[in-house]
């Protein structure tokens, strides 16, 4: 019962173009290998010669101390600041007057900010929020939409020492009350509202639900984007950006040791109270730098975007903290990808010659529902590198995102990596690691990643199992917050503290290259075989006439559990009992006869998250016939939900 089979078989595989490899700052599997194979041995020289190349205020005393396991404390007697990483030290070169954020609001509005002007935009927020208190250890909520200052309120938190707990705009106020009474939040960062599809999201209003009857936050800072009307308690709540107006555009950055908590930020799951993820500020800063620097093989002249939330961890890591800290120039878009219109994401690649797009399966597979029409018809011949994050993606979407975004010509990084981990794990590095539809390839620097069985013993090639890391690596999560029992609990009780457990099942091929298959929460284990739910939505979708499947598992007397799949049929296709039949004859031929699914629901939409994250923990109730009892607040569309559960009645 220890090993899930793998039944997703994927042979193809591409090269490195060869005009990317030509440039790329890692152009040869040799070298990655020999790289990845010092940091592993040599840990110490190996970071300590990558964060040398981060500006320190006072230089580290030593490299790693792992006496106290699972607590890694990186970088001892080391001083930095995260805002002088990624702003600071660009201000003596060429790169003072490069952009550092390029924004776009839904509405259409339009606003870049140089590496000089992002500084003191910054220092000037930071001496808003210190005029009011905010100090050095402090927690700082942060509630916003995809809009500049979000950036700028990390940033100005780090400057002053504070602890940023990002929340996400769609969070509602219960989950708001519940994570800034567990930081002991002081302070709030919001705005009166921001542009979801044509419509204010009113967060300030969500804002003031949350906050009453909590008297530990003494400000609410409003950023004024929307101008809607909002309710105003002249003695909590500050006008930021008038604030800011009056503010110095100096600051001189706090000296943080390399453990000092950078922030926080809440993962929750089905049930339970949601864990405050602690990342502290030397090893979060190294490991976000460097696999920015080579996952991404970014240039001087690269236009990046990262399509994520900043309320979520790939924001942070990857719109904020790893590009900004290589100076690279990042876009941010505030509103949905399908607002105005379904071609919206690749009208502002033409028009802002994005050449590095870094986006979620989920959103690949909802492009491919929309049609290729509203991808081909802007110019795409800006890009160069394709990424995709969030969860395992299917080789259907792989090849659409290769042949019909990237016109065939683009590498696809396709990352594997969590909140708790803080950067990314698993990826191909672009100028040297041959791709396969659906893998994640190989291990990134430092990284130590096996796939073993429930006892913790190492499994051979393409047999599916759980996946483990054996050593530390610098940006890994230092604890959960002010519960330090719940971090060796969740993470290294599984095999008795000798392997920090993912949570996902994954299997290792013949080269070497990890597939991961997704939670092991959502295994299915019918008739005793563990089979991931993951291998058989990739099944359904490589049906020409699906787009999009959930797979969950649902109580079976004879078998113990069915396979119960929700599916999302492409244009012209007619769901029905035919149809039906056809898919579970279609998994049956691609994967085997026992992943053949027992119930498909038809549904034209998946409930997702505003992440574009499908839940599958309310689908488990819909497939079993029972009420959704579960927290709801996070989806996007709360009616295909209810029409989901309607039809199962």
């Amino acid at each position: 019962m220890s090993e899930i089979e793998s039944v997703l078989h994927e042979n193809r595989s591409f090269e490195p173009p060869t005009a990317f490899r030509e440039t790329a700052s890692i152009n040869d599997l040799e070298t990655y290998r020999e790289m990845h194979r010092r940091s592993i041995e040599e840990p110490e020289d190996f970071w300590g010669e990558v964060a040398r190349e981060l500006p320190w205020i006072e230089p580290f005393e030593s490299v790693l101390d792992w006496s106290e396991k699972p607590v890694a404390k990186w970088f001892g007697g080391g001083k930095l600041n995260a805002s002088a990483v990624c702003l600071d030290q660009h201000l003596t070169t060429e790169r003072r007057d490069k952009v550092a954020i390029l924004f776009e609001g839904e509405p259409g509005d339009v606003k870049s900010y140089t590496y000089a002007e992002a500084h003191a935009e910054v220092c000037r927020m930071a001496n808003a929020l210190a005029e009011r208190g905010v100090k050095r250890g402090d927690r700082v909520a942060i509630y916003m939409p995809m809009i500049p200052e979000l950036a700028f309120a990390l940033l100005a938190c780090a400057r002053l020492g504070a602890i940023h707990s990002v929340i996400f705009g769609g969070f509602s106020a219960t989950a708001i009350r519940d994570r800034v009474a567990d930081g002991g939040c002081t302070a709030v960062i919001t705005a009166d509202g921001g542009w979801r599809r044509g419509k204010v999201l009113e967060l300030k209003k969500v804002v003031d639900e949350a906050l009453a009857g909590i008297d530990s936050v003494h400000t609410v800072f409003v950023v004024k984007r929307t101008n809607n009307e909002v309710a105003w308690d002249e003695r909590r709540d500050v006008d930021l950006l008038a604030a800011m107006a009056g503010a110095s555009a100096e600051r001189a950055p706090e000296a943080m040791d390399a453990e000092d908590t950078l922030f926080l930020l809440y993962t929750s799951g089905s049930t339970g109270k949601p864990k405050g993820i602690r990342h502290t500020t030397g090893g979060y800063l190294v490991g976000t730098y460097l696999t920015s620097k080579y996952v991404f093989d970014l240039k001087e002249d690269d236009v990046y975007w990262c399509t994520a939330d900043i309320g979520w961890i790939t924001g942070h890591s990857y719109i904020v903290y790893g590009p900004l800290a290589n100076g690279a120039t990042c876009v941010m878009y505030e509103g949905a990808p399908n607002a105005p219109h379904p071609g919206r994401f690749w009208e502002l690649v033409e028009k802002h010659r994005v050449s590095v797009l870094y986006t979620a399966p989920t959103a690949i597979r909802a492009f491919m529902r929309w049609g290729d029409e509203h991808v081909t018809r802007f110019d795409r011949s800006s890009l160069r590198l394709l990424g995709t994050v969030g969860e395992p993606i299917n080789p259907k979407a792989w090849m659409w995102y290769r042949e019909v975004v990237g016109e065939g010509r683009c590498p696809i990084v396709d990352t594997w990596w969590q909140t708790e981990t803080g950067a990314i794990m698993i990826t191909p590095l672009p100028g040297a690691v041959s791709t396969k539809p659906g893998s994640a390839c190989l291990p990134f620097f430092g990284v130590d990643a096996a796939v073993v069985d429930e006892d913790g013993t190492e499994l051979g090639a393409n047999q599916g199992g759980l996946l483990c890391v054996r050593k530390p690596w610098p940006s890994m999560l230092r604890g959960i917050w002010g519960d330090d029992e719940r971090y060796r609990e969740t993470y290294w009780s599984r095999f008795g503290g000798k392997y920090y457990f993912a949570g996902d099942g994954a299997r290792r091929d013949e080269d070497g290259y990890f597939w991961i298959m997704g939670r092991v929460d959502d295994v299915l284990n019918v008739s005793g075989h563990r089979l991931s739910t993951m291998e058989i939505e990739s099944a359904l979708v490589s049906h020409p006439g699906v787009v999009e499947a959930a797979v969950v598992p649902r109580p079976d007397d004879l078998t113990g559990e069915a396979v119960a799949a929700f599916v999302t049929a492409s244009p012209g296709c007619e769901p029905g009992d035919a149809f039906a039949d056809e898919l579970r004859e279609h998994v049956a031929k691609e994967i085997g006869k026992l992943a053949r699914p027992a119930d498909i629901h038809f549904a034209d939409a998946l409930p997702k998250t505003r992440s574009g994250k499908i839940m599958r923990r309310l689908l488990r109730d819909v497939a079993a016939g029972r009420e959704v009892l579960q927290d709801t607040t996070t989806l996007e569309d709360r009616s295909v939900l209810d029409r989901l559960s309607a039809e199962g009645k």
